[in-house]
């Protein structure tokens, strides 16, 4: 990549709930055989593996969304020059917030779960979700899902087979707190933890991938999201048809990232090159 002085050598790819960086680990392979230094940051506790946070959960039962965006913008900081910064689901948010404080190249949100203001909530989304807030004592745990509800919330167009493992690899509990505070942050005055200036024009460009047969995140929530900015700066939307939730672990996940990847390439060059870096 040292070839392109103006061209993002690193990535950050940044995981959503009821999983961990685990759920990238077929980008991270691709991504560092193109050349890219790949970075994976877990949340803050998130660091151990699978089985030990389904084993013991607190550190899910602690986190928030402040301290996440925090310990998230200090990787980045730390890094010689902008990433592209890639999320999924609630990493599609934290990606959003980032690229809203100024940091990173350009932005890839696949799947992502809406910040604050977008007031779409489609009836796959309320079924998918209620596991967890259909039950007001879930607020301060971490919930878990079934394998039958993570079948219809991330994997509805897997097989069996496939849903179930990946179920075992990758699964975790999530935040009840986080997605509590998420659900009602347009019911509560002020800016909440998700709140991101949609007029920012020094943003960077920022790309929303949608699968058609996502029930977590379905597509209207993707293009709700994106309508919601309206500063001069680039935000686009492109829908996969065919795919579900868990976009990084589905059959046909490598057009996914290659065009992705492309994307933030090109848009984060021009733009350096366009010397409209964000300070």
């Amino acid at each position: 990549m040292s070839s392109e002085s103006t061209a993002p050598d690193t990535i950050v790819l940044i995981h959503g709930f009821w999983v961990t960086p685990r759920s990238w680990e077929h980008w991270i392979t691709r991504y560092e055989q193109r050349g890219f230094r790949v970075i994976t940051p877990a949340y803050p506790g998130y660091e151990v593996e699978v089985e030990a946070l389904n084993a013991d959960p607190s550190p899910i039962e602690a986190a928030t969304i402040p301290g996440i965006v925090e310990h998230l913008e200090s990787v980045v900081r730390d890094l010689d020059s902008p990433p592209i910064l890639m999320g999924h689901s609630a990493g599609g948010a934290f990606t959003q917030i980032l690229l809203d404080h100024g940091f990173g190249a350009a932005g890839v949100a696949l799947n992502s779960a809406p910040t604050e203001g977008v007031p779409v909530v489609p009836l796959s989304q309320i079924k998918a979700t209620f596991p967890v807030l259909g039950n007001p004592a879930n607020r301060h745990k971490a919930v878990g899902y079934t394998h039958e509800q993570w079948h219809y919330a991330f994997t509805n167009t897997f097989t069996e087979e496939e849903s179930k493992a990946l179920y075992e690899r990758y699964h975790i509990p999530a935040s009840g707190s986080i997605l509590f505070e998420s659900a009602l942050a347009n019911l509560q005055p002020g800016h909440q933890g998700t709140w991101v200036d949609y007029h920012n024009d020094r943003r960077a460009p920022l790309l929303f991938i949608a699968g058609t047969e996502d029930h977590l995140m379905p597509p209207k929530v993707q293009w709700s999201n994106a309508k919601h900015y309206k500063s001069d700066t680039i935000t686009e939307v492109v829908e996969f048809s065919g795919k579900s939730h868990l976009l990084p672990a589905q059959q046909g996940w490598e057009e996914i990232a290659d065009y992705a990847l492309a994307w933030a390439v090109r848009h984060a060059t021009a733009r350096v090159a366009g010397a409209t870096t964000p300070a």
